[in-house]
């Protein structure tokens, strides 16, 4: 008998995902963001200062910023308005985005 209620809540669950999921249209739009970070880029090789993190934040019109240490881990989660700046051991940015 619990093979055969198995079989109906999988049956019940596909049913509910197929039911309940709305068309694209109906999804809401990503936020649109205010962070560029072209005009940036000539800062990669610059020292990671709290000074500097102001200066690009202006730049790139970013609300928020992240640092990125050398071997960090971080998060893949897409902010639009967030900028991105990675820096070596000795404190030196190679790389600056927006996400």
């Amino acid at each position: 008998m619990k093979p055969a209620i198995i079989a109906i809540a999988a049956l019940a669950g596909l049913s509910a995902c197929t039911q309940g999921t709305p068309p694209p249209e109906d999804l809401p739009a990503m936020p649109e963001g205010t962070c560029n970070a072209d005009a940036v880029q000539s800062h990669i090789g610059h020292k990671a200062t709290a000074a500097s993190g102001a200066e690009l934040m202006r730049l790139t019109g970013a609300r928020t910023l992240r640092w990125v240490p050398p071997r960090s881990a971080v998060t893949m989660d897409y902010r639009a308005d967030r900028l991105t700046v990675s820096y070596d051991d000795n404190y030196t940015i190679v790389r600056i985005s927006c996400g």
